[in-house]
């Protein structure tokens, strides 16, 4: 068996969110949870909101009622078990109503969804800069080449100008979805 990092996800009562972040944060801290509980989240984000010509920036939550955690587990072949002490710990920390998964039984989320949360950023290291052409390599516009714009390191993105029906369109691209023509 092999021990693999996976990420969870846990229910709280709403408004509890960051207070079970921050216990758990404490149990990592202290060293209680020997490297077996390796992070806690909870995902937010900026909205901007105007009121009477006056804009105000606040941090909203994502997921409400959900804590994200990453755990260091025992498994498998996509079979994988958290260990009895680190479930029971945080089942019964103050807030938690337990794992989302059928029966409260802990559910791993899968690589993609952990990407599309944007909970991890993979960092992609790119060999081409503003001005150079690049060949598409995956997505609709698959084998067209194009003239790279733009580059969003930080969001994933890159935007290229291609030519489409004899006239030049920009397309916003991954950065994955790109390679150098050269």
């Amino acid at each position: 068996m092999d021990r693999e990092e996976k990420w969870y996800v846990i229910h709280t009562y709403s408004g509890y969110e960051n207070k079970v972040k921050s216990h758990l944060e404490k149990l990592i801290e202290n060293g209680r949870m020997e490297n077996r509980l390796l992070d806690v989240k909870v995902p937010t984000e900026i909205v901007t909101e105007i009121k009477e010509q006056t804009e105000k920036q606040t941090e909203k939550k994502l997921f409400p009622g959900y804590v994200l955690v990453k755990l260091s587990v025992l498994g498998e072949n996509n079979n994988y078990k958290i260990d009895d002490d680190v479930w029971y710990i945080i089942r019964n920390t103050r807030g938690v109503t337990g794992f989302v998964g059928p029966e409260s039984k802990p559910v791993a989320l899968s690589s993609e969804e952990v990407e599309r949360i944007g909970i991890e950023k993979k960092s992609i290291s790119v060999t081409y800069e503003i001005g150079d052409i690049v060949n598409i390599i995956d997505g609709p516009l698959k084998d067209f080449s194009g003239k790279v714009v733009s580059i969003d390191k930080e969001n994933n993105k890159v935007n290229v100008k291609i030519s489409m029906f004899g006239r030049e369109t920009e397309a916003e691209l991954e950065l994955a979805q790109i390679e150098s023509a050269v």
